[in-house]
């Protein structure tokens, strides 16, 4: 591999000047500039960015911590952050934890050792070892979608309780009482309060839920299966809340392996509203927000602190949440035909 000392040599001239010309750091004539532009291209050399990044005090480099990047949710909250980090200069380093904190604390090092510029976090569940290492990083950071104990830093994050809430509503408003609930692993913060605007919702319409009718999985399509295969195979409930929009498309397998039609004799409502809720049948009744402008807004936050990092306190962004109608809710089974 080429080096600058090459380029020098072949170009006649100094290494001082070539870095000049490299770096912008003194003008140099046209002449000059481009007998070093001609032996780079020759040399097809790449400068070092690691050289160039300690003299320049910036990498120009972002991390991206994601929990599990086969979930088109984070695939989606990636490619947002992605986008407004290329606008404006930087490229993303994405590191996929796969839902395991030993490897996501891995990537924290490895990322923290390449000086990025900035961080960005989607964490696993309940971390307290990231979340003590967390509190003592000092680069600029942004915590997306679960807020974490003890951290200062600044958070974009949807409102998963009222969204909750919202879903659940929807799902009275249709008449629905005998509701179930399929959250997340019981240890998230964001399963725990996408059950509680659950529980919100059922209490203010005077709606009492059996115990066997909350079921936790894990926010995947397979967790909503084995899921919904417990509840359907039960006292069947009349509607499901999923916790996100994966489980709720494990819902619609498990319901049609039973031949039970959604939305006749069951309804279904999901969270996050994924691309993919679109396209499955029925497509999915859901709550949530545009996903890449919820990613698009924490690089924006992020790059404002990397900008001005003693800007002052912590922000916090809370996405308010909205129902996105489908075709998977409908009134409860016995004012079905009625509705159509």
């Amino acid at each position: 591999m080429a080096t600058i000392k090459d380029v020098a040599a072949l170009a006649g001239i100094s290494y001082t000047t070539v870095s000049h010309v490299l770096n912008k750091t003194r003008p140099v004539s046209e002449p000059v500039r481009l007998k070093v532009e001609a032996a780079i291209a020759e040399l097809d050399y790449v400068p070092s960015a690691v050289a160039r990044s300690l003299k320049a005090r910036s990498t120009a480099t972002i991390g991206l911590l994601v929990p599990n990047s086969v979930n088109p949710y984070f695939a989606e909250l990636a490619r947002g952050i992605e986008d407004a980090c290329e606008r404006n200069g930087y490229c993303v380093i994405l590191c996929n934890s796969d839902d395991n904190p030993q490897k996501q604390r891995s990537y924290l090092r490895v990322l923290l050792e390449k000086r990025i510029d900035g961080l960005i976090v989607a964490s696993v569940g309940e971390d307290s070892d990231l979340q003590g290492s967390l509190a003592n990083v000092r680069t600029p950071m942004v915590i997306v979608d679960r807020a974490l104990e003890g951290v200062e830093a600044d958070l974009v994050s949807i409102d998963h309780e009222q969204g909750a809430y919202l879903a659940t509503r929807h799902l009275l408003e249709l008449g629905h009482r005998e509701i179930a609930c399929i959250g997340g692993p019981a240890s998230t913060s964001t399963a725990q309060l996408r059950l509680a605007g659950f529980r919100r919702a059922l209490a203010e319409a005077g709606v009492a839920v059996a115990d066997e009718h909350i079921v936790n999985s894990d926010f995947t399509s397979l967790g909503g299966y084995a899921a919904a295969a417990q509840l359907l195979d039960g006292q069947r409930p009349t509607a499901i809340f999923a916790g996100n929009d994966m489980i709720g498309i494990g819902v619609l397998r498990a319901a049609a392996e039973r031949n039970i039609c959604v939305p006749g004799e069951l309804s279904v409502i999901g969270f996050d509203d994924i691309q993919l809720s679109r396209y499955v049948f029925p497509a999915l009744t859901t709550v949530g927000q545009s996903i890449r402008e919820l990613g698009e807004s924490a690089a924006a936050l992020l790059l404002s602190r990397i900008a001005q990092p003693l800007r002052g306190a912590p922000e916090q962004r809370i996405v308010a949440p909205k129902i996105v109608l489908r075709e998977s809710t409908a009134p409860r089974p016995d004012l079905f035909n009625e509705y159509r």
